[in-house]
């Protein structure tokens, strides 16, 4: 069996780096047209951090795992052809804002039907709109060869920060296809890839629809949960509640569960905001304006959620933060990933700025300048905008910390040290509810968290 992945990224890459390390009788490669990070899977600097990522790929890598820019040769060696390419939501024309940009898949199912000179299974396994299927299945069947493609739907329910763990043992294997003979052939065929690792009653299949729809649903479910919480958190604060201990309280009703009630700044990551706006756009486009408008409200308390938390630092610093220097403990979107897509951080930094405070930002896994383009813009520079390399660091001199991603590095920090370094009053806004609260006001910050 020969497996090719189109788009090396957060996806693409460590998946086939699991696929490869559970079956050794496949060879799985990786293809994509940017050489440098081809590259830089090929070195022992990987592009993207994942714990775990780098022992397996170093495993598989040059046995049955390879990496490469040669898109038509591995197409053609290919029996199955995984497209993870970005789809991210339109920035023009119709749509724009919140419908899903395909120019990428509808690029690579060209390039299938142009170069392919035997039939594939197509494995969609980007986060796309319900019915891209049909799209793909189109533009492949206008080879003038002859050939025949059979699509099938396979979304990733990876988080960030536990891939692989994900990848290992996952809660299911979601795989869509045709209702036809040869539908259900390539089905069983990608069912049987994930076999040699996954338990078959894990393995779930259904019509391509249900599976396209179900990857935009099950995100939407998840940041649906965290905006309510998020929302309940200002009421915590506004009325001397713990959100901590209400979100325990509910947690234990069998009917909700414990997970993703954790309040904080907001939710972030490539997901999450894309996929509600595309499922917004998809009830627009069929004429359910209610729904849609519900769907976008998830993503505007999100949005909601980010300025309050700059606009209580501001409030807190006696109404002004102009010449005073914010400490930014953490800029990717969460723990355990430098991945820094609509992270919190970018709209907190922003806003910070724009009051004309000094913004001094550290994270142990984003490159500077990362954080410089993401906050300012390509080749724009800003003075006021500092990145160093520790936590001690950037709280030196600092009239506040704002604690924004919840690094557990930050738990172990000696903050009797740090305190002495800032002004008074020092202020700490712990924006994931990682720290322990009353003890930094033992030791005399001004210290608040989301909804305490």
């Amino acid at each position: 069996m020969n497996i090719c992945c189109i788009g090396a990224g957060y996806v693409g890459g460590p998946t086939m780096a699991v696929i490869a390390q559970k079956s050794p009788q496949t060879r799985v490669t990786v293809v994509d047209m940017n050489q440098a990070r081809i590259d830089a899977w090929n070195s022992g600097n990987l592009p993207i951090y994942e714990p775990g990522l780098a022992e397996v790929v170093a495993e598989s890598r040059g046995r049955n795992l390879f990496f490469s820019t040669d898109v038509a040769g591995e197409i053609n060696a290919a029996d199955i052809i995984f497209v993870a390419v970005n789809t991210p939501t339109k920035t023009y024309g119709v749509g724009a804002g919140s419908a899903a940009d395909l120019r990428f898949i509808e690029s690579v199912a060209r390039t299938i039907a142009e170069v392919a000179t035997s039939g594939k299974i197509i494995v969609e396994k980007s986060t796309i709109p319900v019915k891209t299927a049909e799209t793909i299945q189109k533009i492949l069947g206008a080879n003038t060869r002859g050939l025949e493609f059979q699509v099938l739907s396979n979304p990733e329910f990876l988080a960030e920060g536990t891939a692989i763990v994900d990848l290992h043992n996952p809660d299911r294997v979601l795989i869509g296809g045709q209702k036809t003979p040869a539908g259900q052939k390539a089905v069983q065929t990608l069912a049987d890839v994930y076999a040699d690792w996954v338990p078959r009653d894990r393995i779930i299949t259904t019509n391509l629809w249900s599976s396209e729809l179900s990857k935009l649903v099950a995100n939407a479910f998840l940041a649906q949960r965290i905006s309510s919480i998020n929302s309940i958190s200002a009421l915590c604060e506004a009325t001397d509640a713990d959100v901590d201990e209400v979100a325990r309280a509910i947690g234990y009703d069998s009917r909700i569960g414990p997970k993703f009630l954790k309040a904080s700044v907001g939710f972030g990551g490539s997901c999450f905001q894309k996929d509600i706006l595309n499922l917004v756009y998809l009830c627009q486009s069929y004429g359910l304006p209610e729904v849609a408008a519900y769907w976008q409200s998830v993503v505007g308390i999100n949005d909601w959620q980010k300025k309050r938390f700059a606009a209580q630092i501001v409030k807190a610093l006696f109404n002004t933060v102009s010449g005073k220097r914010i400490a930014i403990w953490g800029f990717a979107f969460k723990k355990d990933t430098n991945d820094t897509r609509e992270t919190a951080a970018i709209s907190i930094c922003r806003d910070l700025l724009e009051e004309r405070a000094e913004v001094v930002v550290y994270d142990p896994k984003v490159p500077a300048e990362q954080i410089r383009t993401d906050v300012l813009g390509k080749g724009v520079e800003n003075d006021r905008l500092i990145i160093v390399d520790s936590a001690e660091a950037a709280a030196v001199g600092a009239h506040a910390i704002a604690v924004v991603t919840e690094w557990d590095q930050f738990k172990a920090i000696d903050f009797e040290a740090v305190f002495a370094d800032m002004p008074k009053p020092a202020f700490i806004f712990d924006g994931r509810n990682l720290l322990d609260l009353e003890q930094l006001r033992k030791i005399g910050f001004n210290a608040t968290g989301i909804g305490k």
